[in-house]
């Protein structure tokens, strides 16, 4: 079966995941012999100097017979990733307006709440 079989059939389920400038669709189509593959397509969104924007496109095509072995080796290598270099985006880090979050400390959180022993001011009664 040529590629020309697969390519603009009929779309069955389509799922959308936004990720900043880039967004990805996950596209259920239809072969006409009847069948389903999915596409994967990324758009990203580029902004030219004018101000005006164009998006750049790159589309796979993933059929049946590959789905165990894909989806197989894309957990293994990002799960390789995660080990590696954990889950914060490292590139965030380069934005003027990045802020880290610290995890907040249970006494910090318990200070917060008015009348919790943490939040009282120290006095010393030597000092009256």
């Amino acid at each position: 079966m040529s590629d020309r079989d697969y390519q603009d059939q009929e779309e069955i389920f389509s799922k959308v995941v936004r990720a900043g400038r880039r967004t990805y669709f996950f596209d259920v189509r239809s072969t006409k012999a009847d069948d389903y593959y999915l596409t994967i397509t990324e758009s990203k969104k580029f902004t030219n100097d004018d101000g005006s924007f164009h998006f750049k496109k790159h589309k796979i095509y993933l059929y049946k017979e590959d789905f165990a072995e894909f989806g197989d080796t894309l957990k293994e290598v990002t799960d390789f990733i995660i080990e590696k270099k954990g889950d914060e985006v490292i590139s965030d880090r380069h934005q003027a307006d990045f802020k880290k979050e610290e995890p907040a400390t249970p006494a910090a959180d318990q200070a917060a709440e008015p009348n919790h022993p943490a939040s009282f001011t120290n006095v010393d009664f030597d000092d009256i």
